[in-house]
This record gives structure tokens, sequence and C-alpha cells, in this order.
């Protein structure tokens, strides 16, 4: 057991505590997987995350991603927090972007405003969601089959199914039953404003769409508050479908008394996912 430096990283928001609390090691050299796992579970965090040397000769840093019980070829959060992370150490990028190595390959990630975006992953799984899953969904969420708008695959490392609901008060009024949707993952996506109206979204609010996240947890379903691979999927199809525009605005973890803010763009081929960072906590553990 050694000390080695640690920070506390609240994603996709720059006012700490609103966002995605994200545990970083700065140093994971020399830990076993078990070891790693085992810190994850006990920060009781919805993940962890340990920085090691490259292995790629175009990366700059490697990444080993945890949730609660196992661990993550890629997500999006982690992969915003682990980089605030890396360059508030000092971290210096090889050429423009910022290349992270992670489970799923390398990852993009640019500085943009004052916010870190990655260019989203190509999608392992697209399309349409087989018809028995939607009807099963539906009733998972507690709503009837004509609710869901559009559905579509959205796995990107996570396997996320992702239905659009009429409305963003719809999905900040579901109430999911874990004994329905079993091990599922699940993304909810609603606009604020008309579905299948592209850029359409309320005068009122900043966002164009609301989203939730849910998956299989320690104690049944469980929610997560601000979620990149899941916002990034989304994007992929929703832009893709001519049901979003290129550039929007996404809310999530308002049912959670949170304020994410993800910040999407389109840009020639890719498309990025962005958000604010905010170190909480600045220190070192023993592991």
């Amino acid at each position: 057991m050694k000390t080695r430096p640690f920070k506390q990283v609240d994603v996709f928001t720059a006012m700490p505590y609103l966002g995605n609390p994200l545990a970083v090691v700065l140093d994971g050299s020399g830990l076993s997987t078990e070891e790693m796992q085992h810190f994850t579970n006990w920060t009781n965090l919805s993940e962890a995350t340990f920085l090691l040397p490259p292995t790629h000769p175009d990366a700059d840093y490697q990444v080993r991603i945890f949730c609660p019980g196992r661990e993550l070829p890629f997500a999006g959060h982690p992969t915003l927090g682990s980089c605030h992370a890396w360059l508030e150490a000092g971290g210096k990028p090889k050429g423009t972007h910022v290349v992270q190595e992670c489970g799923v390959g390398l990852i993009k990630l640019r500085r943009d405003a004052g916010r870190l975006a990655f260019a989203a992953p190509p999608l392992i799984r697209s399309g349409p969601l087989d018809e028995a899953d939607v009807a099963l969904i539906a009733r998972g969420l507690g709503v009837t089959r004509a609710d869901i708008k559009a559905h579509a695959w959205c796995h990107n490392g996570p396997n996320w199914r992702g239905v659009m609901l009429g409305s963003a008060r719809q999905v900040l009024a579901l109430k999911p039953d874990a004994a329905v949707l079993g091990q599922l993952d699940i993304g909810v996506v609603g606009p604020h404003g008309k579905v299948g109206v592209v850029g359409t979204q309320s005068e009122t609010h900043e966002c164009a769409f609301e989203v939730r996240a849910f998956f299989p947890g320690n104690n049944g379903m469980a929610e997560d508050p601000v979620t990149g691979s899941l916002n990034a999927g989304l994007a992929q199809w929703l832009i893709g479908a001519g049901l979003a525009p290129h550039q929007y605005i996404a809310a999530q973890g308002t049912a959670m008394g949170r304020a994410g803010r993800v910040h999407v763009q389109q840009d020639g081929a890719d498309i990025w996912i962005g958000g604010s960072s905010v170190t909480c906590i600045n220190g070192t553990v023993s592991l």
C-alpha cells in the first residue's frame, strides 16, 4: 500500500455538487484489477478511474474505468473527469487534442469555451430495438407503448437502449420498476418542445432535451446523475434520425436534485459531448 495523488471531480457542472462525482486515482500503477474494484465499491460513487501510462504511442494517458461490481470499457463522465484531473495535475497533450486510451480504444478530447468534450466513439450496435424490448421498457417505465415516440440501440460500450417520450415532463415523472426492467440499461429522452421538430425547444428552458439513465444497481434499479456515454449514443441516434439539431444542450439529473448540462455538437464526422468539470476534493489516498 502506498500514498497516491487523488481528486474527486464533479462532472457536467461548473457549480460544485450539482453534477456527477468521480473519484480519480492519478497513479494507478501496480494496482490489481481486484484492488481497483474494491476501492471503487468503497467510494460508493457511480464510477472511479485509475490513470496509468499509455500503452499506445498516440495516447497521452491510459484510464481504467470501474463502476460498482464491474469494469467499463468506456464511460463519458469518467472520461471528462479523468481528463480534467490529468490536465489540472500538469498533464501536457502531445498534440492538438488530448488522446485517452481506454477499453474501447483511443478517445479524442478537446478544450472548448472552458469545457472539455470527447468525440463520441462509434456505436457498437445501432438501429431500432426489438418490439418485445420496447413493450417491456414501456411497462417497466410505467408508460404506454404509444408514449414511446422513437427508440434505438445506443450501445457504445455500455449496452444502452434509448427511448424517446413525448415531453421532458413525462421523462421527469418516471418511476421505473426494477422488477420489470431487470438487467437492462435504459436511456430515456424527452424534448422541451415538440417531438420531431428539429431545433425546437421551450422559450423558457435553456435545454432542448431532458435525459434520464436507469441501470441495474446493487440494490435494484439505479439512476445515474449525468451520463456521458448515454448522451453520446443518444446524440448519434437523434441527430442521425433528424430528431435533434446538430448542436444542443441536454439536461440530466433534475429528478435527483442535480443540474447536469451536456453540450452536444456535430462537427464534420464527429459528434462532441462536452461539459464543465470542477474539482471538489484534492489530496491523497492510501492504496
